[in-house]
C-alpha cells in the first residue's frame, strides 16, 4: 500500500498560483503511477492530471491544460500539481492518487488508482 499525504493547498485570488504536493511513503512509489483528482461541493470527483512512473508521460483534462502541470520526484517520494492562472471555478478538494505497479500510459480513471489522500482545499476567490 502507498500512503498519500497532500499539501500546499490554500486560499488564493483568480489569477494567481499554488503548487500542490503530494507526499508517498512505500518502496512502491517509483513504480507507482500518480494522479491528481478534485472535487468540488455538490459535484463528482473528476480527474484532472495523471503522471507515469518514469514521469515521461503525462495527461491533463481539457480545462487546465497550459495553466497546470504534473510533476514527480521519485528521489523525494513527492509529486506535485502547479497549478498557475487559477479561476474560481478550480475551486475543490484536490486528492492524491497512486496506482502501484504502473506500467503504460497514465489514465484519467479513479478506478484505476489503488490509493488516495485525505485531500487538500484549494479556493480560489473572484
Amino acid at each position: 500500500q502507498v500512503q498519500l499525504v497532500e499539501s500546499g493547498g490554500g486560499l488564493v485570488q483568480a489569477g494567481g498560483s499554488l503548487r500542490l504536493s503530494c507526499a508517498a511513503s512505500g518502496r512502491t512509489f517509483s513504480n507507482a503511477a500518480m494522479g491528481w483528482f478534485r472535487q468540488a461541493p455538490g459535484k463528482e470527483r473528476e480527474f484532472v492530471a495523471s503522471i507515469s512512473w518514469s514521469g515521461d508521460s503525462t495527461l491533463y483534462t481539457d480545462s487546465v491544460k497550459g495553466r497546470f502541470t504534473i510533476s514527480r520526484d521519485n528521489a523525494k517520494n513527492t509529486v506535485y500539481l502547479q497549478m498557475n492562472s487559477l479561476k474560481p471555478e478550480d475551486t475543490a478538494v484536490y486528492y492524491c492518487a497512486a496506482r502501484r505497479a504502473s506500467a503504460g500510459s497514465p489514465r484519467a480513471s479513479a478506478p484505476y488508482y489503488d490509493d488516495w489522500g485525505q485531500g487538500t482545499q484549494v479556493t480560489v476567490s473572484s
